[in-house]
Parts: structure tokens; sequence; C-alpha cells
């Protein structure tokens, strides 16, 4: 999740978030065991800027299902309906969800890596190194300070 006002967001849950002891804008875990404890949120250092990239690692945990203020990206895989849902909320109203995808690279079990990157005018997100989708900005990217991660999902390096 991208928020505005404001935070970045994503979907994860589980324990015991290590900082990586280089600073700078990094935030990651020593090793994949164990995964971040979630929910999960930190500010974004700098703000939002184009060619700024969020780089996620995590799992989707067998038997897996599918914040306030405004939302600048809401991206959430629902696995067991095989689609991810994207939309927003501004002023506390959600946006118009999109759902058209050709694939949903989420599944159970499985670990993926995710890229979101912010550009002028939309994010792109790539899953495992292929091009997901766009998503069009609906609010003005310099709102956003705030990454959020939270659901059902094991998230184990987030760096930007």
């Amino acid at each position: 999740w991208l928020h505005g006002g404001a935070v970045v967001s994503a979907v994860v849950s589980q324990q015991d978030l290590k900082q990586n002891s280089s600073g700078g804008n990094n935030v990651g875990l020593v090793s994949p065991s164990p995964p971040a404890a979630v929910p999960f949120s930190t500010m974004i250092h700098g703000g939002m800027h184009p060619k700024k990239t969020f780089i996620i690692r995590g799992r989707v945990p067998s038997g897996a299902d599918s914040g306030s203020g405004n939302t600048a990206l809401h991206l959430n895989p629902r696995v067991k309906a095989g689609e991810v849902v994207r939309n927003s909320r501004i002023g506390g109203d959600w946006g118009k969800e999109e759902r058209q995808l050709s694939t949903n690279p989420f599944r159970e079990g499985q670990f993926f890596d995710m890229s979101i990157r912010c550009g002028n005018q939309k994010f792109k997100v790539f899953v495992n190194g292929e091009h997901l989708f766009d998503f069009a900005h609906r609010m003005s990217f310099y709102e956003i300070n705030m990454l959020e991660i939270r659901g059902d999902v094991q998230i184990f390096y987030v760096q930007f």
C-alpha cells in the first residue's frame, strides 16, 4: 500500500523485523527466517519521486486468503480467487477497482519478488521479474510518505 498524506501499501503477516545495519534508505531482514512482523510500516525517507523503487520479497503462506488516511496504491493479491485487485482511497473514498490481468503470479506456499516503481504518470509493478501491471497515479506522488504491508503474507526483505 502506498499512502498519501500519506502511505505506500502491500499485503503481509508474521514476526521479528531487523534493521539493516548499513543505514540509508534500506530496510531488510538478515535471513529468510524469521519473517518480518506484519503489519509492517515505515516512513519513506525523502518522500516519493519518479524512479523511486520498492523491492519486496515475501511468500504467500499455505492457506492464505486474502489503513487510515489516503492510499495511493492498494494492491490486494487474492490467491483463492486468482486475481490481483488494485485501487486507491482518497478522502476516505475508495476509487474504481482494477482487476483485469492475464495472470496472477501469487500462489499459496510460493515465494515472490515484487518491485513497485514510481513514474511521472503511474506506478509500474513487476513480480518475479515480469511486468504485472501499471497503475495511474490518482493523487500526487509527492504526498506519499509511508510504506505499509499487511495481510496474509510473510515478508523477508524490503528495500527502497
